[in-house]
């Protein structure tokens, strides 16, 4: 459903504003649900920046159609076909909002996941929250696997394996200021390393307040590859010695059978 502008209005006065980033390739089939479940959020001060990275399938009319709908949603187009940490970067340098959220194409949040998750940065002081979420299947499905997260993470920590879901951050951009996510494998990963290795610390919810969707193209279907990034990040982003770079990586390899297999 769609919140009318009086409601809006009323809950502005009292909510810092959210800027949502999403990036949108060829997501058809998924993209409605998406923005369905930030329209039903229960915190009603954001804005959804959906950026269209050059989609050749119905996403562009989909999106169109539901801009019309609800002015808080906003559509950016890329000029060519450019990769997730460009259209990342296009949304946050328009971004508005005080606090900037990412939410990939395919995922879900719960109602109450900004409302929560606000609400705990604002009362601990925090600048960067993520949360724990469950994964489901292209269709929706519970696949009874969830990923949780600790209180707190720190650099050194999270060079044994990123336990921060992209669609779960949350980070304050007066005090982490604009981030540009690098156009490399596992952007994500690089860009919380970047923060945290500058001196801030993430700091977790252990509550479900999202689905990740694990279809045919995720990351988490071809293990081999991700592995192959991680030990590039290693080497070349954070430039680590070999030494340090193969203590990291037998962390990252035990925790990933933790999070996928056990």
């Amino acid at each position: 459903y769609f919140v009318t502008p009086m409601i809006l209005r009323v809950n502005f006065m009292c909510e810092e504003l959210v800027s949502i980033i999403t990036p949108v390739y060829n997501a058809e089939d998924h993209i409605k649900t998406t923005v369905y479940s930030v329209i039903n959020q229960t915190y009603k001060n954001w804005e959804m920046l959906l950026i269209n990275d050059c989609s050749t399938d119905n996403s562009e009319r989909i999106i169109l159609d539901l801009v019309k709908k609800d002015q808080r949603l906003r559509y950016l187009k890329l000029e060519k076909n450019s990769g997730v940490a460009i259209a990342r970067n296009k949304g946050i340098e328009n971004a508005k909002g005080k606090y900037i959220a990412f939410l990939d194409a395919d995922d879900v949040w719960l109602p109450n996941k900004l409302s929560t998750q606000i609400d705990f940065m604002k009362k601990y002081d925090v600048s960067f929250s993520f949360t724990s979420y469950e994964l489901i299947d292209m269709y929706g499905k519970k696949l009874n696997k969830i990923i949780n997260v600790p209180k707190e993470i720190s650099y050194e920590e999270l060079l044994k394996g990123n336990i921060i879901g992209c669609f779960t951050v949350i980070y304050d951009k007066d005090r982490i200021g604009t981030i540009n996510m690098p156009s490399v494998k596992h952007e994500d990963y690089v860009t919380w390393l970047s923060i945290l290795k500058k001196g801030h610390r993430a700091y977790g919810i252990n509550e479900i307040l999202g689905y990740y969707r694990k279809t045919t193209t995720s990351l988490t279907r071809n293990k081999l590859k991700s592995a192959i990034w991680t030990w590039n990040i290693y080497r070349k982003s954070e430039k680590l010695s070999l030494a340090k770079s193969t203590y990291y990586f037998a962390n990252y390899i035990i925790k990933g059978i933790i999070k996928h297999w056990l």
